[in-house]
């Protein structure tokens, strides 16, 4: 792995509609079609279309890993409160 080019983005994510939102994001960025995406996990590309877009109540936990692993993405749990936000980042380092 080119660590130049690694780049760490965190996201407090408090709703299944922001995970949706972040998951649509990294899937345009790689210029990923949902149909493929979809294919790749094992679910359809409605239902992916339906939880980038936050119209889901429930989407699993094995079906998120595995769209997530299609992404070259990863879940990663701090305790609520501990990790800052961007703005909050900035102010600290005066930027």
């Amino acid at each position: 792995m080119d660590f130049l080019n690694f780049i760490d983005i965190y996201f407090n994510m408090e709703t299944l509609q922001e995970l949706g939102e972040a998951v649509a994001q990294r899937r345009k960025e790689l210029k990923y079609r949902q149909a493929m995406v979809a294919t790749q996990t094992g679910i359809t590309a409605e239902t992916l279309s339906r939880f980038e877009r936050g119209k889901l109540t429930e989407f699993g936990a094995r079906k998120l890993l595995s769209v997530l692993a299609v992404l070259g993405m990863e879940l990663r749990f701090s305790e609520k409160g501990m990790s800052g936000s961007l703005d909050e980042l900035r102010k600290e380092r005066g930027l």
